[in-house]
């Protein structure tokens, strides 16, 4: 596995015509969600660049910033045993020079659920998703379906810009109890992770009000069916401070394009 840290040195990488790009953006602490995602890509593609990034924009919380993990050694081990053919890992000053200030704006989908209690946080998503994609021109991206809210303005990005890129969306991966799994669990007591199984069950009522009613005496931030594509029942709740998100798919997604650049 080669790592690069510049744009330069991703630019520079030979590349065949033909050659299928796969790129798998994430912000590391990696687990095995993103071990579905490098599967996926690996299936489909000739050569795969994953990111290990944590996009400071995407932060409303400087404590949460601080919070996250950061692990590059495991990371970098865990990406090429998966069989991961490029690891692009930069430096926040390598995305974010001096005096940047362009922004992409996601528009009325970045202002609901995540949305509306972490204001600019999908400015930030969409914003470093783009650069990546300039930076890598991938033929798919993969995506995990937990980020429904994160996946449904990636989608709309891609039309609305008219990125010749096709997106692959994976089933969320969760433990052996139904909790989904996130980077944030380990910061849960053994008491807080018994009741964060209340999030999975309320949301396998697949009904707003009966979820709602599953969750008492959680801090619910929201309970709600988004009009996605495909629509799904999603929450935010926060459990002994740690604030975790999930949804269930209502129905069949459409169709992704197979095809790429």
């Amino acid at each position: 596995m080669i790592v690069t840290r510049t744009i330069a040195e991703i630019r520079g990488l030979p590349r065949s015509r033909g050659t299928r790009m796969g790129l798998v953006p994430t912000m590391g602490a990696l687990h095995a969600g993103h071990q579905s995602l490098f599967e996926a890509a690996r299936a489909e593609c000739d050569r795969v660049i994953a990111s290990v990034f944590v996009n400071p924009m995407q932060f409303d919380d400087p404590g949460d910033l601080a919070r996250y993990t950061r692990d590059e050694p495991r990371d970098a081990a865990l990406a090429a045993g998966a069989g991961i053919d490029v690891l692009f890992a930069p430096a926040v000053s390598e995305l974010y020079p001096d005096g940047f200030d362009t922004w992409v704006d996601p528009g009325e989908i970045a202002t609901v659920l995540e949305g509306a209690f972490r204001p600019g946080h999908f400015r930030g998503v969409a914003t470093v998703c783009l650069k990546l994609f300039h930076i890598v021109w991938p033929d798919v991206v993969y995506f995990g379906q937990k980020d429904a809210q994160q996946v449904e303005v990636i989608r709309r990005m891609l039309r609305d810009l008219d990125l010749p890129i096709a997106l692959r969306v994976l089933p969320t991966v969760r433990d052996s109890d139904g909790l989904a799994i996130s980077s944030r669990n380990a910061r849960l007591s053994s008491a807080g992770r018994r009741r964060a199984l209340a999030l999975p069950r309320a949301l396998a009522t697949r009904d707003p009000e009966r979820a709602r009613a599953v969750l008492e005496g959680l801090e619910v931030e929201y309970v709600a069916v988004a009009p996605f594509s495909p629509p799904v029942l999603a929450a935010a709740v926060r459990v002994d401070g740690v604030r975790l998100i999930d949804n269930v798919v209502l129905d069949e997604p459409e169709e992704h394009p197979a095809g790429g650049r």
